[in-house]
């Protein structure tokens, strides 16, 4: 299978996603040295989910990061794209709603609900802003967005050693682990012609959330980016 190419054509980037669903979440593991485990913490903790509310988990995966969202008493919704990766993630947790859908025309109501957060997928999403502007169309007045995603390590010598691990080290890796490792070739392109801190920030005031802020995670390996619903 060709990998996808960065200019993310969706039939393209749903089937690397497809062919990498077995081992999806063992692959990230591995390649994140484990801390990809404490990033879904934090999101967590960005979105502090409430019993009763409604959290929409896009590009859900296979549902790891959803599950925590029930575990507090929340309705999540997982949401993607990957038929492979819905298909192994209701094999394994049956009891949440995995639903099909495309980031840039989701399959909701406008206002449905209270935050929408995204994970390691925006990037991904073949128009970015478009994918914003309907998370903000499904999610409530005063709902919560959270996003998730890979950035700029801040200190200048670290982010040399990370963009050498990106482009050398870790497609490598990818070949031991992962059921389709070229897909990491493409993600690891992705990550880095991905905005930066600042950058995705005014993207996400762009699609017309309000008062976007981030807090870096791993030095800036990771942002954290939050805003609201007007």
């Amino acid at each position: 299978m060709p990998r996808a190419e960065l200019d993310k054509q969706p039939s393209d980037v749903r089937r690397m996603f497809d062919a990498v669903a077995r081992r999806y979440d063992v692959t990230n593991d591995v390649l994140s040295l484990g801390q990809d485990r404490r990033w879904r913490r934090d999101v967590i903790d960005a979105v502090d989910p409430q019993p009763g509310e409604s959290v929409l988990d896009l590009a859900a995966g296979t549902g790891t990061s959803s599950q925590p969202f029930a575990d507090r008493g929340a309705t999540v919704v997982p949401c993607d794209f990957s038929l492979g990766m819905l298909r192994v993630g209701k094999q394994a947790k049956p009891h949440l709603p995995f639903t099909a859908g495309d980031g840039t025309r989701l399959p909701f109501a406008d206002g449905t609900f209270d935050a929408v957060t995204i994970s390691f997928g925006l990037r991904n999403i073949v128009d970015p802003l478009a994918g914003l502007r309907e998370m903000r169309r499904v999610t409530r007045p005063g709902g919560r967005l959270v996003v998730c995603e890979f950035s700029h390590p801040t200190w200048a010598p670290f982010r040399t050693v990370y963009i050498e691990y990106l482009m050398k080290a870790l497609p490598p890796i990818a070949r031991a682990v992962s059921s389709s490792p070229d897909a990491y070739v493409y993600l690891a392109e992705s990550i880095r012609a991905w905005p930066d801190q600042q950058g995705l920030a005014d993207l996400i005031g762009r699609a017309g959330w309000e008062s976007p802020q981030w807090r870096n995670l791993s030095g800036g390996i990771v942002a954290l980016h939050r805003a609201q619903a007007r």
